[in-house]
């Protein structure tokens, strides 16, 4: 599916003006229709994942408890 540059924008959270700039750089395929950039937005299916991952990576880390350490020794 194609999407305009400011629909792939709102997409991947990222602003309008830096979009383009990927564009221009190389880093993010697309096609000039004469009017406007089109961006097919499967290209964006392998960074949706990984961010799906590292989201429920980091909740899994901060849901984690602590483990007592072995070397601590009471001194009473």
């Amino acid at each position: 599916m194609y999407k305009t540059v400011s629909e792939t924008a709102k997409d991947i959270s990222m602003p309008e003006e830096m979009v383009l700039r990927y564009i221009y750089e190389g880093r993010i395929k697309a096609v000039h229709d004469g009017e406007q950039f089109l961006i097919n937005s499967a290209q964006f299916d392998t960074y949706h994942e990984q961010l799906k991952r590292l989201k429920e990576e980091m909740e899994y880390w901060q849901n984690t408890p602590i483990p007592e350490d072995l070397d601590v020794k009471d001194e009473d």
